[in-house]
């Protein structure tokens, strides 16, 4: 499956099989992350790989009940090992490149026929006392991982280029 198609058929996952993630497979979509671009390479990104089933149903609560993060064969929590580096457009930095990697893991995990979805609804300090992770570093966002027990429809309700694209300079839309 080529990007585009990858990128058009990616959906939030919220069911899925009972079927394991083979490894070779989960490598390929932790070094789609490794090689996603950071701001001044930095590269502040961590990711803790959770497969074990009670860790999982504890994970569910920490991210309000949300029950799919249990049934997930896999989930990742992306976190950040930071300073807090500001780029000069005044953005932090490990916000957006851990939102970067996340893009290229969710990306190869659909052409890999796996579905994802992230996570932002959840408590931090419960997340970081579960997995044992230190005080300063940041959760960003969970990712859950596996074979989609169905895939929702291809069509996305999205606005057309016209109503978000502006050239050469600021127009309202």
């Amino acid at each position: 499956m080529d990007v585009f198609d990858a990128i058009k058929k990616r959906r939030s996952i919220r069911q899925y099989l009972k079927k394991e993630v083979e490894e070779e497979k989960l490598l390929k979509i932790l070094e789609a992350a490794r090689q996603a671009p950071s701001a001044s390479n930095r590269q502040e990104w961590r990711f803790v790989i959770v497969k074990e089933p009670a860790t999982r149903a504890r994970l569910a609560i920490a991210a309000k009940g949300q029950k799919f993060v249990e049934e997930a064969p896999v989930l990742i929590a992306v976190c950040a090992q930071t300073d807090n580096h500001t780029m000069t457009c005044g953005q932090l930095c490990y916000p957006i490149d851990c939102a970067i990697a996340i893009d290229h893991m969710t990306l190869a995990a659909r052409a890999l026929d796996l579905g994802t979805c992230w996570i932002g609804a959840f408590h931090e300090d419960q997340v970081k006392k579960i997995l044992n992770i230190p005080s300063e570093i940041r959760v960003v966002e969970l990712l859950t991982l596996g074979y989609p027990k169905e895939l929702p429809a291809s069509t996305k309700d999205r606005l057309p280029l016209d109503a978000i694209v502006s050239r050469e300079r600021w127009q309202n839309l």
